[in-house]
Formats: structure tokens, C-alpha cells, sequence
């Protein structure tokens, strides 16, 4: 268990799977609640040497992938936090597309803007559990739904599946586009000046994931030019992005201070994920959220 001293509510998770919490060095698995501290658990990691598990806190496992090895199974966050980013990713989109952040700063009577969610053409960039609950999430509004993927596979309610080399592609005719995937060396940078390019002018970009997966000049250049309607940001580059930003100045950008599952929201799910995986692990059964260490994810 770590970081020293663990939390009650993450000690109570345990208990409640059936597991007890011990000494490193009488360890058999680790579950790791810090979400920074990537020098603490290879401590941690070398301390407990008969541990073969280890549960990571969040779904994005950058911050731990060097320590990534064949020796243990390795699970995250994946799909813990899902419905809670997949709803402020809807809300931002609705947000922009409706103008609603133009009408919330406005201090008098101002034009009609906007466009509909109903009936929009939604590019969804990354096919887990984020995008999944989205797309629940999105029915309702009778979205034309594109998702771009690693893996192309059916995905219900998605109407074409396209793989990551076809990004392009899917970029011109999206009234909405979504990223909602995990940051490795081949999507940093994922989103640029020729890929906003290739987007419509009155087309808003919403991302849930990572903010080095956009390319934060190019984006403040695209916002200023009107290359694109706008653009929703639960997570930035750099982060916490820092006063005076050009970003916060852009009235056609909204920002969230990466809150899209807060503390009192997390808390509880990811209790719920380490009890389930800590009676899967003492029964024998395959554990939740695993972690691909040759993808990194």
C-alpha cells in the first residue's frame, strides 16, 4: 500500500475485497494511490519482493511506465473514471457549440449563436472506456458517431470505425471532435496545425485525455485565425497552465482545471475498482483495468 500513511477510504477497499494491508516485505501485491510518485513505488516495487500485482491509480499510466516489467501484472484505472470525464467532455461540447460560454461572459443582450449537438457529426478520438460512455452518453442526440481507434472493431452505437492511420480522414465534415486516448510517443503531439487544419471552421475540439496530445501553439494560432469554432480543455500543455496564458484570453476557448472527475468523484470508484481487483486477485481471476506493457497503456 502507498504512499505512506494510505488513506482510510483506500485501507477500508482492501479490507472490504478480502485482502489485508502488511509490510512491504510480506507484500503479495501493491496498490499504489499516488498519482505523481513514480520514484516512491520503484521503492516501493523493490521493497516488496514477493509482491506480483500492482494496481496504478489512474487510467493515464505515463507518470509509472519506465517502471513497467514482465515480472508483475500491472493493472490501472482504466474505465474507473469513465462516465464522470465522458459527461464533462459531453458538457464542454454542448457548452461550445451552443455558445454557451459566450453567454455566460456577456454582460448584456448579445446575437444569437451557435449550433446544434442534435444531428452533429462527433469524431471521437480513442476507443476505451471514455469513448464508450460518451457514445451512451450521446444517443439521445442522434449524433453521426465516428470513432478512430488502434484497433478497428465493431463498437455499438458507432456508425464507422476508422483506424488511427486514417485520423485525417475523419477530421473534415466533424462538427464535434473528442480525445479521449492514452498519451504514448505515437499520439503525442497526435493533433497539430495541419490536422486543425483539415477541421471546419465552426467545429469545436474537446479534449478529455492528455494536453500533449495537442500541439498548444498551434492551437492558440488556429483559435486567434478562426481556423476552428473553438475548443474545450479539461487537460492542457502545460499543466496546470499558468496565468496569463494566452489560452485563458481566447474567448473562444473553455477551460476546466482538469476536474472532470474531482477528488469526491474518484475516491469512491477507485475504491470500488482495488476491491473488486484485491478478491479477483485472492480467487485467481483475471484483474481489471490491465495494463498492455508492451503498448505502455
Amino acid at each position: 500500500m502507498g504512499p505512506e500513511p494510505a488513506p482510510d477510504w483506500l485501507i477500508a477497499a482492501v479490507d472490504d475485497g478480502g485482502g489485508e494491508v502488511v509490510e512491504l516485505g510480506d507484500a503479495e501485491a501493491i496498490v499504489w494511490a499516488d498519482v505523481s510518485d513514480a520514484e516512491g513505488l520503484a521503492t516501493a516495487i523493490g521493497e516488496a519482493t514477493h509482491a506480483t500485482w500492482v494496481q496504478l491509480p489512474w487510467a493515464g499510466i505515463e507518470t509509472f511506465v519506465d517502471l513497467l516489467d514482465h515480472e508483475h501484472t500491472w493493472t490501472c484505472g482504466k474505465g474507473v473514471y469513465a462516465d464522470p470525464v465522458a459527461e464533462i467532455a459531453l458538457a464542454l461540447g454542448l457548452a461550445g457549440l451552443r455558445s454557451i460560454h459566450t453567454y455566460a461572459a456577456a454582460t448584456s443582450w448579445t446575437e444569437q449563436r451557435g449550433i446544434n449537438l442534435l444531428g452533429a457529426r462527433v469524431t471521437i478520438v480513442g476507443g476505451g472506456g471514455i469513448a464508450e460512455s460518451l457514445i451512451r452518453l450521446l444517443q439521445p442526440f442522434g449524433c453521426h458517431i465516428t470513432v478512430v481507434r488502434s484497433t478497428v472493431q465493431y463498437m455499438d452505437g458507432v456508425d464507422d470505425v476508422l483506424g488511427s492511420d486514417r485520423l485525417a480522414d475523419a477530421l473534415p465534415g466533424a462538427d464535434l471532435v473528442v480525445l479521449a486516448l492514452a498519451l504514448t510517443p505515437d499520439t503525442d503531439g497526435l493533433i497539430g496545425a495541419d490536422e486543425l487544419g483539415l477541421m471546419e471552421s465552426h467545429a469545436w475540439i474537446v479534449n478529455v485525455a492528455r494536453g500533449r496530445h495537442i500541439v498548444t501553439d498551434d492551437l492558440v494560432e488556429a483559435l486567434r485565425r478562426g481556423v476552428i469554432g473553438g475548443a474545450g480543455l479539461e487537460v492542457t500543455e502545460p499543466e496546470p497552465l499558468p496565468g496569463g496564458h494566452p489560452l485563458w484570453t481566447l474567448e473562444n476557448c473553455v477551460i476546466t482545471p482538469h476536474t472532470g472527475t474531482t477528488r469526491e468523484m474518484a475516491n469512491p470508484l477507485l475504491a470500488r475498482r482495488v476491491r473488486q481487483n484485491v478478491s479477483r486477485f485472492a480467487a485467481g481471476h483475471d484483474l481489471l483495468g490491465l495494463v498492455d506493457v508492451r503498448a505502455g497503456y
